[in-house]
């Protein structure tokens, strides 16, 4: 590729934002070709704000993958939706994701009154279109049109990749003239350690989502790069009760073996370099009240 100074380079920040499980990571990772985000059928499993990169032409571009905003009940999630808010504050662009085939429900309807206050220009997205008949699809997008200005609006798959060149070319074309602001090869600005954290909590939700509450985290504790060319990492993951230490470890430790053993082989790919993955599990209770543990996760910790 050109060196990008030989043209007037582009870079700014697309924040995703939208009700949960509407595609958001499914459609960041998309956009930048490769998996900096984790993706599970469980709601709120993206709690921190994920920064994707992607070089279209000569842009730079950002996209920060949100926690999907719904009525929040507990400390963790005021800190998520109030992080996924903040993140329009700073965008260039705003793009809201509804996925069509649930259409408009209770938590896109509260994203869509709060729309008003977001000041960056804003784009429509409608996911899986390809689940929808067109008539419903068409009835969709003007009702959507209605409810909020939108300066365009796109239909896509982000699981098949349909529509999403369109929408990344858009994007480029629309952030601000300025230098980039990561090197060419970067696709994410999460340091590797906390990549493979969210990987690990990626593989534990997949395999437990229907028996583990949310009361669980990974942190890397270790991170040792070995002679060989590999790199040896120590996770913990933490629960809040002895009972839930049991259910992550399995019978005769099975659970957990399977939850290393794919969580070994996608962090392996995502740094590029053999890994050897140890985890460990540890109850850690109230953890969900902790404020260390917040910033940690890179979250404001709510005061009430």
């Amino acid at each position: 590729m050109a060196d990008p100074a030989e043209h007037a380079t582009r870079c700014g920040f697309v924040a995703l934002i939208g009700a949960p499980n509407v595609g958001k990571s499914t459609l960041v990772n998309a956009l930048v070709g490769a998996k900096v985000s984790i993706v599970t059928p469980k709601v709120q499993t993206t709690r921190t704000l994920v920064r994707g990169i992607a070089i279209e032409g000569p842009a730079q571009l950002i996209f920060v993958d949100t926690p999907g905003i719904f009525s929040p009940r507990r400390r963790l999630d005021r800190a998520m939706v109030g992080s996924a808010w903040g993140s329009t504050q700073d965008a260039d662009l705003v793009a809201l994701l509804i996925d069509s085939k649930k259409g408009i429900k209770d938590d896109d309807e509260a994203v869509l009154s709060a729309l008003g206050d977001v000041r960056p220009v804003k784009v429509l997205v409608l996911n899986k279109v390809d689940l929808i008949d067109k008539p419903s699809l068409l009835t969709l997008t003007q009702t959507l049109n209605e409810r909020a200005t939108f300066a365009a609006t796109f239909m896509i798959s982000a699981l098949s990749g349909y529509g999403v060149a369109d929408l990344r070319s858009w994007f480029a074309a629309r952030v601000p003239p300025g230098p980039w602001l990561y090197p060419e090869d970067q696709i994410s600005d999460a340091p590797l350690r906390q990549l493979a954290a969210e990987i690990t909590r990626e593989k534990l939700y997949l395999r437990l989502h229907q028996e583990l509450p949310y009361q669980s985290t990974v942190e890397t504790e270790v991170w040792k790069e070995l002679k060989d060319g590999s790199v040896r990492i120590e996770q913990t993951i933490y629960v809040e009760r002895e009972s839930q230490r049991k259910i992550v470890l399995g019978n005769a430790g099975q659970t957990i073996k399977a939850i290393g053993a794919a969580a070994r082989a996608d962090i392996a790919v995502a740094i590029e370099q053999p890994a050897h993955l140890f985890l460990h599990v540890k109850v850690r209770e109230g953890w969900g009240d902790d404020p260390e543990r917040y910033r940690e996760m890179g979250l404001e910790f709510p005061k009430e």
